[in-house]
């Protein structure tokens, strides 16, 4: 018998842990073919359970032909590990749990081609949310809307996506704005950095003005987590260099809650936190504090602050459902909007589109510029790749060479 290759599209709303559970136990109806063979997971969850594993127990499970640890790999490594771990396992079939989240763009060239080769011997159900990553190879098609699982003749109108309304509001004002009277917000002057004799950053100048919206982009491994936490103040690197967070010179006395207060801050990862009761009107709210959820009674124009924001990007209806129950694009766009909401006066974004569907992925964006072009917050998208409709005025781009990765400003005007 031929082997089968599927894609299954999801949407942010779908069950996707219970069908990775159902076809690895080969109780899919729809793929009875899988009755009886053996199948593993690829996926960001399969690789943070090899990383707990090797920071609490030392066991060095995909990574046993190398001194360095799964944690400190960049994605691509990370992925390659993984991937190579589980041909080595000889497994029937591999599910692939969107496995172009966090690549750039040569890594995902990369991995189409060792899929692509390996596709004549081993089964790859891909998971699949954006269009632009289905892989090449594969000719049967399915998708999954909550629970409810569809098998597709072509992929024809499997990737429609929807036209939902746009932002129509105006950005709600700042309750207390931040103070702030010079033009240039961030400068790194010649910044390098270095980790154990390896050279990460060399020579990065970068200003960052008042008001501007930047994309920082690279290669995985190219130092963008590193430069970040410059921005940041986090990384004590930054000590005893040119570098100038909010007018002032990083070491000149200023804490590191000083900076946090003037920095809206966004990543996928920061959802992970999030997992008490907290309403999604107190989580809008708790931004204005930067908490973990809200602990004191929200005043009167607190909480028509975030009715103005979650009737800006249509959740007022939801303000009183937990965090937790919403879909994916939805925690997206109020994490978004809960780093905004105190108008800081740096909005940083890593990767907030990452695992999105294309329909959700484009509402992110389109409030993402709506925020960039209605406020004097200066915006840093971080992203692999690149999204359809970011208007970005400047590009940073680190460019990895041996001796360290170098910057250069790309302007879109």
């Amino acid at each position: 018998m031929s082997i089968q290759h599927w894609a299954i599209k999801i949407t942010n709303d779908a069950n996707k842990s219970k069908l990775v559970r159902k076809l690895l136990g080969g109780t899919v109806d729809e793929f009875s073919f899988l009755n009886g063979l053996q199948g593993m997971l690829f996926s960001p969850l399969a690789l943070e359970r090899f990383i707990d594993e090797e920071d609490r127990h030392d066991n060095k499970i995909i990574t046993q032909e190398t001194s360095q640890s799964l944690r400190t790999m960049s994605s691509g490594e990370q992925k390659k590990a993984l991937l190579n771990y589980l041909f080595d396992q000889h497994t029937d079939f591999i599910i692939l749990d969107n496995p172009f989240d966090n690549l750039d763009v040569e890594s995902q060239e990369q991995l189409v081609n060792t899929l692509a080769d390996r596709s004549h011997q081993t089964t790859f159900i891909q998971i699949i949310s954006r269009k632009e990553d289905l892989l090449p190879f594969i000719s049967n098609f399915a998708s999954l809307n909550a629970d409810r699982l569809c098998i597709h003749d072509a992929q024809n109108n499997l990737f429609e996506t929807k036209e939902n309304s746009s932002f129509t509001r105006p950005i709600p004002d700042a309750l207390q704005p931040i103070e702030f009277k010079h033009e240039r917000l961030i400068e790194l002057r010649d910044v390098t950095v270095s980790f154990e004799n390896r050279t990460i950053l060399r020579n990065i100048n970068w200003t960052i003005k008042k008001g501007e919206f930047w994309e920082l982009s690279g290669k995985n491994g190219s130092g963008k987590t590193t430069i970040l936490s410059m921005l940041t103040g986090e990384n004590p690197k930054g000590y005893g260099q040119d570098l100038f967070l909010f007018g002032k010179k990083k070491g000149s006395g200023e804490s590191i809650w000083d900076i946090k207060k003037k920095i809206g801050y966004f990543t996928p990862a920061m959802t992970m936190k999030f997992t008490g009761y907290h309403t999604v009107e107190n989580m809008l709210i708790s931004g204005l504090n930067d908490s973990i959820g809200l602990y004191i009674r929200p005043t009167e124009s607190q909480l028509r602050l975030a009715k103005e924001w979650l009737k800006l990007i249509h959740l007022w209806d939801k303000k009183d459902r937990l965090f937790h129950e919403l879909s994916m694009g939805e925690k997206r766009l109020i994490m978004t909007t809960r780093a905004m909401i105190k108008h800081p006066l740096l909005l940083i974004l890593d990767e907030p589109t990452a695992g999105l569907d294309d329909t959700s992925a484009r509402l992110l964006v389109e409030l993402v510029n709506k925020i960039a072009h209605e406020s004097d917050t200066t915006t840093i998208f971080v992203s692999h790749r690149k999204e359809p409709g970011l208007k970005a005025d400047f590009i940073y781009q680190l460019q990895m060479n041996e001796n360290g990765s170098t910057g250069h400003v790309i302007s879109r005007s």
